[in-house]
């Protein structure tokens, strides 16, 4: 009986699979095989973005560029197979930069349909946001310094003490990806001058120089309660990077460091470790990391204590969880496709009509995700397309509306997408 279950369990999957889509449609008139990405690109580096579509010929491809249609000539245009070739990367100011969002345009007998998008970003360093500041403090204490600067890629940030190159990490300096050096336990021979050094495949900077003046401690040293000098901050976080919450604290004795959550759940040791002298660092971060991280500076042997706490909001691509169906339609009748999306922040809908925006007026009614076409006429006819988008990215949709004359609904090509 084995092998009569095996292909009766073969002709069901086919049913499953199969039926809905032919009931309506059959979905090989148009898609793509490759789409474009993101990348990054040297200036005069030459680009491909990637576009190929498949379904019944001919297919035209097109390239829009912030939603206008890329001017091919001698420096940019399509191959052979619809992906866009840039020659030479340009990065002159305003429009005639090569920067920007692009998506490819593919389009036959059935309809159009549109790329995700893809940034071309050119690869640069801007000027320093933040460098560091000359400051005095007493032996013993904690110092630090900042470093920020507007680059992409980001950089990787160094430091240098009277211009010799610090390490990244030893038992009282520690170096923060964000660029922050930090020194423990200030010692006289830690007095002199401090610079960063930003670095990317562009280029590389550096700040100007910050001193750090020690001044004697008093002898006896005096008692001093915890105070938390650099507390964390509220950060928003893309899922699967890495969150910094940054915590240094002062007293004698030197107070100890540790940290929870607002919400009392436990702190997930897998993906979470301190840095350096009680910086928290959550590596690959998912929606669970998200909420209230409260550190808790504490003098040893006593109940002294002082606490400072942030946020983490943990950012998420738009994800679909409901997609619109196609239909088959009678002239006059009414469409209902529905899309909706989960993500942080909250994804915006759009609809798209051939590749065109759709507007909610006369016949097209748009009710938060869904979109209700009434009175249905032939050049409704088309393939539509709903895009949810936010900051961390967009994802797209299909559907084909078939319009017939009659209740009778068409026969449905056996081509299916391998």
């Amino acid at each position: 009986m084995a092998p009569v279950k095996g292909k009766l369990y073969q002709r069901l999957l086919f049913l499953v699979v199969f039926l809905p889509i032919s009931g309506v449609l059959c979905f090989s008139e148009l898609f793509f095989i490759k789409e474009p990405h993101d990348v990054t690109a040297m200036r005069k580096e030459a680009v491909i973005l990637d576009c190929q579509a498949h379904g019944e010929s001919p297919i035209d491809v097109r390239w829009l560029k912030n939603g206008v249609k890329v001017l091919e000539n001698d420096r940019v245009y399509r191959l052979s197979n619809g992906s866009l070739f840039i020659s030479e990367v340009e990065s002159r100011r305003g429009d005639k930069s090569d920067e920007g969002l692009y998506q490819c345009l593919a389009q036959n007998k059935y309809g159009a349909i549109l790329s995700q998008k893809a940034r071309l970003t050119i690869a640069s360093i801007s000027a320093f946001t933040i460098q560091p500041t000359s400051i005095a403090v007493t032996e013993g204490s904690v110092a630090r310094f900042a470093c920020k600067i507007s680059a992409h890629p980001p950089c990787i940030i160094t430091w240098e003490f009277n211009r010799v190159s610090l390490p990244l990490a030893t038992e009282r300096i520690t170096v923060l990806p964000s660029g922050v050096l930090q020194i423990h336990g200030v010692q006289r021979k830690d007095a002199g001058n401090y610079r960063c050094i930003t670095t990317n495949i562009a280029s590389r900077r550096r700040s100007t120089e910050a001193s750090l003046t020690v001044t004697p401690a008093p002898r006896p040293p005096l008692p001093q309660r915890p105070r938390i000098i650099v507390g964390p901050q509220n950060i928003s976080v893309s899922l699967h990077q890495n969150a910094i919450l940054e915590c240094m604290a002062t007293g004698n004795p030197r107070p100890i460091l540790s940290w929870s959550r607002a919400d009392s759940k436990s702190i997930d040791v897998y993906s979470t470790k301190v840095l350096g002298n009680g910086n928290l660092i959550i590596t690959d971060i998912k929606p669970q990391h998200g909420g209230v991280y409260m550190c808790r500076a504490t003098t040893p042997g006593t109940r002294n204590f002082t606490v400072s706490s942030a946020n983490i909001t943990v950012l998420a691509l738009p994800s679909l969880v409901e997609w619109p169906e196609s239909l088959t339609r009678p002239r006059a009748g009414t469409a209902r496709f529905v899309c909706q999306a989960e993500g942080v922040p909250t994804p915006q809908i759009t609809w798209f009509k051939n590749g065109e925006k759709v507007h909610s007026n006369g016949r097209f009614k748009m009710y938060n995700s869904k979109l209700v076409i009434n009175q249905i006429i032939p050049e409704d006819d088309a393939i539509y397309q709903c895009q949810a988008e936010n900051e961390q990215g967009s994802v797209l949709s299909m559907a084909r509306l078939i319009v017939v004359m009659s209740e009778d609904r068409p026969e449905c090509s056996q081509e299916y997408p391998s």
